[in-house]
């Protein structure tokens, strides 16, 4: 039950952190041509999904712009939102109320935990969906080795001289 005021979204764990910046970096799917963002409905669905404020959506899709650009090495100019430290329980966390500042909450607690270069893009240009990769040395490339890695390896196979 809420009093009305905008609820905080705390960002405490490097698996939430994570699932919650995949998410939002996959508010843009390549393949199918789909924005999440494209309309104040689409944010204001995602955000309620996630238990966040929506914000505005030039705000948004600033965020995931800059972040999408991030974790493909790029080094954006990251909108400035505000990032509110509160010690709760277990530690110290951050907390964040719009959909915005809860994705540079999230990219800020994985940077911190050394953990931001596992959040990728599939390096399939017509897929580029976003991932968390798991693998031991990091090196994973493609969001399913079952059908990007695939599709790229029997395209690098066919190019290949007989």
């Amino acid at each position: 039950m809420t009093d009305g005021r905008n609820e905080s979204k705390v960002v405490r764990n490097g698996s939430h952190d994570a699932e919650l910046l995949v998410d939002f970096l996959n508010t843009l799917d390549v393949e199918d041509g789909t924005d999440q963002l494209a309309t104040s409905a689409g944010l204001a669905s995602w955000a309620s999904a996630h238990g966040l404020e929506p914000g505005t959506l030039d705000d948004a899709r600033g965020a995931r712009d800059a972040l999408r650009s991030l974790v493909t090495g790029g080094r954006p100019e990251l909108p400035a939102v505000p990032l509110h430290p509160s010690c709760e329980g277990d530690g110290v966390c951050l907390r964040s109320s719009t959909v915005a500042e809860a994705a540079i909450a999230a990219t800020v607690v994985l940077s911190i935990q050394g953990k931001i270069s596992r959040v990728k893009l599939c390096q399939a240009e017509t897929c580029r969906f976003a991932y968390y990769d798991h693998s031991r040395n990091g090196s994973r490339a493609w969001c399913s080795m079952e059908i990007c890695g695939n599709r790229s390896k029997a395209r690098n196979f066919r190019a290949k001289p007989a």
